[in-house]
């Protein structure tokens, strides 16, 4: 979440060969018999069937993930998820969740437990590991595991540009090819997550050095550059081109955000190429926080430049988070920020969904159930039927263009600096919110939904289009894109 107002390859040829090669790199490791595993027999594998928009299982149903992101209250903020992890727990919890319809979990990595030395898998964390994927079997839900973050501290080497510095990228491709070599076979891993809601940096001694590299590649001389984007050749520092001025939209500032796309391509480039390298069955995605789309955006420069149209081409599926900000924090106050909510909604998925690769909104939901601590305590108290209403809305409104939802926790976090301390499907304590008798009901239903391919939706719906290189470069323009697209969509 934008907290929001924030080699080792496998050379198996076979199954026979595959096991045993794992059995020997737990014994590598240091991995107890009691912990070693062989890959699962009764869990199908997921794949994508990128034609229907959708995912399927070896068995030939089909499947829709639908569950929650996994945390746990009561372990700080951000949760601890690894260096606090209760094995019983978390075995209960999955219990919990088999109970109210949940299919799959995702959950995030850390460097803390999982990756402290470049190029080293931590020990105490893959045992742990180890132990949530077995639990997991035992309920049959999928999971979903999201790219080591910050959740439980930073290393020294991962204190830079985690984007564009290339040593720290290649660290992570690291990272990538040892993990998914572990894990092939093991199906019940629905797909990697690259990292939770990456964004490219504004402005960083690396990020410079690279524009200013990719300007001489492109232009090859300062006359060049000049002519193009149409200013004084002696406005220009040639080799030494700052960063455009995000205020005033020009050539300079168009040309400097679809460099930063070109960073964040690279970057996913090469970490599903580590991964596939390592399982080529493996599922690929990233999950890109709404301001992948620029049809709303805080500041130009919050624009995360990770380009939906751009990103599927390295890609299985596309993911996408949204939480409700059209106009300001949404507080369930007036009847009009509802609907303008899910016209945004529904245009940040809608832009994911036309690339033509499933969609899963693999982050989603609102508080409910009390008072907010937050910003001083100035939001107003909202129901669970507030909460529930409007995770209800969200799936039905994106039913057609996304095959999947996850909702943001599984309980309510008071610890949480944001709006996680009320948006699970459970209060801390464990008592069941009105949101988890809707899911539950949900679960019934979802299975029998059918994502329909962009192009029949776009047939159905009149929508205005929207002008990319415009958005990232014109504040002025999302806002009246936004008013055009909610009178159509009020209008269906």
């Amino acid at each position: 979440m934008c907290f929001p107002l924030r080699k080792a390859a496998c050379l198996a040829g076979s199954l026979f060969v595959a096991c045993t090669w794992l059995v020997e790199f737990d014994m590598l490791i240091g991995l107890s018999p009691a912990v070693a595993r062989e890959p699962s027999q009764m869990i199908p594998k997921v794949r994508g069937d990128v034609p229907n928009a959708r995912f399927v299982k070896d068995d030939g149903t089909p499947y829709i993930p639908f569950g929650v992101n996994y945390f746990r209250p009561g372990t700080g903020w951000a949760p601890q998820v690894w260096k606090r992890f209760d094995a019983e727990a978390v075995r209960a919890d999955f219990h919990l969740m088999k109970a109210y319809g949940v299919n799959c979990v995702r959950v995030f990595l850390t460097f803390g437990s999982f990756y402290q030395e470049r190029g080293e898998l931590s020990e105490e964390g893959l045992i742990k590991w180890e132990q949530f994927l077995n639990i997991a079997e035992e309920s049959g839900i999928y999971v979903h595991p999201t790219g080591p973050d910050h959740w439980e501290g930073l290393p020294a080497w991962a204190r830079g540009d985690t984007i564009s510095q290339d040593d720290i990228l290649e660290a992570l491709c690291q990272f990538w090819r040892l993990f998914a070599a572990r894990n092939r076979g093991r199906s019940i891993i629905f797909a990697y997550d690259l990292r939770n809601e990456p964004s490219v940096p504004w402005d960083t001694p690396y990020l410079r050095q690279r524009w200013n590299q990719h300007l001489s590649k492109k232009y090859q001389t300062a006359e060049n550059l000049a002519s193009t984007w149409q200013v004084p050749l002696e406005q220009l520092r040639w080799g030494e081109q700052p960063v455009p001025d995000p205020a005033t939209p020009s050539p300079a500032l168009l040309d400097y955000q679809l460099f930063r796309e070109e960073i964040a391509d690279q970057w996913t480039r090469r970490q599903a190429v580590a991964i596939k390298s390592a399982d080529p069955e493996a599922l690929v995605t990233v999950g890109l926080i709404q301001w992948s789309v620029p049809v709303l955006l805080p500041d130009l420069r919050t624009y995360s430049a990770f380009r939906p149209a751009r990103q599927a081409q390295y890609l299985d599926f596309m993911e996408i988070h949204f939480y409700p900000l059209a106009r300001g924090f949404y507080d369930y106050q007036r009847p009009e920020d509802h609907a303008a909510n899910l016209a945004y909604l529904e245009s940040v998925v809608r832009e994911v969904a036309a690339t033509g690769k499933p969609v899963l909104v693999a982050e989603f939901g609102w508080y409910g159930g009390g008072k907010l601590t937050i910003s001083g305590g100035r939001h107003p108290p909202a129901t669970e039927e507030h909460q529930a209403s409007w995770c209800v809305d969200l799936i039905r409104t994106t039913k057609e263009l996304a095959c999947g939802w996850l909702n943001w926790g599984l309980y309510d976090h008071p610890e949480a600096g944001d709006v996680t301390q009320l948006t699970g499907l459970f209060t801390a304590d464990g008592r069941p919110k009105k949101w988890a008798m809707q899911f539950k009901v949900l679960s019934q239903e979802v299975p029998h939904f059918s994502c329909s391919r962009f192009q029949e939706w776009e047939k159905r719906h009149r929508r205005p289009q929207l002008d990319w290189s415009r958005a990232i470069i014109d504040a002025s323009y999302a806002a009246e894109y936004r008013r055009e697209y909610l009178k159509l969509f009020e209008a269906k």
